[in-house]
């Protein structure tokens, strides 16, 4: 199979993130409940984990990195930290659910900067004019339906300079594109394991300046003889036992990134993504949707003329091209780029993506409109 649905989970992952899964479950129990070897062992691949992703992100201490079970998990935390009823937050206009639903539970008031569809300095320009005086700004780093990269470093300064704390949401972005912790200044950061950073699923990180409020309560393997969580980092927000097998293999896919190195890799899927783009543009009856090179990651999304993007994506699949149709849980984003009606189908590329399976993605595409059109 040829597998372009990475922007969902990445499927390709390197070998060694599942030999340390494997060995994780044999070998390791809960870190933090015992002194014995496998408590140890465990405790130690949790810490070294840690110590990966503050290399990797640019964090001054490991205690920073804490544990979450995807990017949502975090995102919730971040969200339930900094956000109070009818607190205004403005968000990007090419918000996940994941980072609307949070806020619309807590009972925020949602100001939408959207700018010209996937123009930076216009959605900056936008942003200048809603910062003051909100309360919060959260901003995704790339969507997750078009593959649209936003300005988070420049989002970053027009925070520092009104005062307003900012929470990133890089599911899209972290292993794909450089993810500077320090130079962000953002006060959270939520990743996940399961994406660019090739770890398992059910693994994430939420990246932290300060400390925040618990979303969980519970055991955390210290401080037993108080009913109120810890203080400090990580164990405030880590309530129950972690997902060590899952932190084992989530080491390893960050070694492999860091080893790599982010820039490689997303030279690497920029000549991929760019190859498909070409192709996928040829194609008669098929609305490509152009992210403008210099601003455009791993993702393409497209809308066929022929035939619905749910059927198009069903005879993909048949013919052996795994991709993704509908809104992408991203309704907003697709608000904001004129698709809402349509949704579309995603092709979603990862370093371990050759440039032979672009081409015959592309072949298959095209064979499968053709016929449709004939009929």
């Amino acid at each position: 199979m040829i597998y372009l649905d990475s922007a969902a989970t990445t499927l390709l992952k390197p070998p060694s993130v599942a030999k340390a899964v494997e060995k994780a479950i044999r070998t390791c129990a809960s870190p933090g409940r015992g002194v014995h070897p496998p408590a140890m062992r465990a405790a130690d691949c949790a810490y070294a984990c840690r110590e990966e992703a503050t290399r990797l992100f640019g964090l001054d201490a490991p205690e920073r990195v804490t544990f979450t079970m995807n990017a949502t998990h975090g995102l919730n935390i971040a969200v339930r930290s900094l956000v109070q009823p009818g607190m205004r937050v403005v968000i990007s206009g090419y918000e996940h659910n994941a980072v609307v639903r949070p806020l619309v539970n807590v009972g925020a008031r949602l100001d939408v900067c959207v700018g010209e569809r996937f123009n930076p300095d216009s959605f900056l320009s936008e942003l200048k004019e809603k910062i003051p005086g909100a309360g919060a700004v959260v901003c995704t780093h790339v969507s997750n339906v078009f593959g649209f990269r936003l300005p988070v470093e420049e989002v970053g300064a027009l925070c520092r300079e009104n005062g307003v704390p900012l929470v990133i949401d890089a599911a899209q972005s972290a292993g794909h594109v450089p993810v500077d912790f320090s130079a962000l200044g953002a006060e959270f950061v939520a990743v996940p394991g399961h994406k660019g950073l090739m770890g398992p699923q059910g693994t994430g990180l939420l990246l932290c300046r300060n400390s925040a409020q618990p979303l969980l309560y519970g055991g955390t393997g210290n401080m037993s003889d108080s009913t109120a969580m810890p203080e400090d980092l990580p164990e405030r927000l880590e309530a129950g036992t972690q997902n060590v097998c899952g932190i084992a293999g989530l080491r390893e896919g960050i070694r492999f990134v860091r080893e790599t190195g982010v820039s490689r890799i997303a030279g690497r899927e920029a000549e991929l993504t760019q190859r498909l783009h070409r192709g996928l543009k040829l194609i008669p009856d098929l609305n490509v949707i152009s992210v403008p090179e210099k601003h455009r990651t791993g993702v393409i999304s497209v809308i066929p003329l022929s035939m619905s993007g749910e059927d198009l994506a069903a005879a993909l699949g048949e013919a052996g091209v795994a991709v993704r149709a509908g809104l992408h849980c991203a309704p907003l984003a697709h608000k904001t780029a004129g698709t809402v009606s349509t949704g579309t189908v995603r092709y979603s590329v990862c370093a371990f993506n050759t440039p032979e399976e672009m081409e015959k993605a592309v072949r298959i595409t095209e064979k499968i409109l053709k016929n449709r059109y004939k009929t």
